[in-house]
């Protein structure tokens, strides 16, 4: 039997859990749509359309919900991504931004669905806690000007004598 984990994150939609979660499938390695609970006769969504989709991401597990317009998402919560080179930062970015995603600052988008994300290179982490502090308030200060991570602009603020 497959051990389940403790505390799952659950997402609030409109009415496009099943297509949010298809697309968010389609990002990551190590993800898929593990089930879909659809809506009966009794309603309260249309005969057959998607309740719930528990879906994993990278290997974790998400469930979403089509519970109507009532709630939104707000940049209170977001999906933090640890990326291992620029090449995955800008794919995460382009994929995450596009068909009405919206860029922010400092690594945060929000998707088309209204999920905030923040799409971080490894390499930033490391940066800040291996460095000395000037080196970590060097690669703070660069990375504020930026939306999208650029990891060889934080690479020469960190190298700065």
């Amino acid at each position: 039997m497959a051990e389940t984990q403790k505390i799952t994150t659950f997402l609030w939609f409109n009415q496009e859990a099943e297509e949010a979660a298809n697309f968010y499938v389609s990002l990551f390695k190590d993800s898929k749509i593990l089930t879909v609970s659809r809506y009966g006769e009794g309603g309260p969504g249309p005969k057959g359309s998607a309740m719930v989709v528990e879906f994993q991401l990278a290997g974790q597990t998400y469930q979403a919900l089509n519970g109507g317009p009532h709630f939104k998402f707000t940049e209170a919560i977001s999906l933090m991504v640890d990326c291992e080179s620029q090449e995955e930062v800008d794919m995460l970015w382009s994929k995450l931004t596009a068909n009405g995603g919206q860029e922010s600052q400092c690594g945060w988008l929000k998707d088309r669905y209204g999920l905030s994300w923040q799409i971080v290179p490894k390499r930033f982490k490391q940066m800040m806690k291996d460095g000395n502090p000037k080196q970590a308030q060097r690669v703070m200060q660069a990375m504020m000007t930026m939306k999208k991570f650029d990891i060889s602009r934080l690479e020469q603020a960190y190298a700065q004598a």
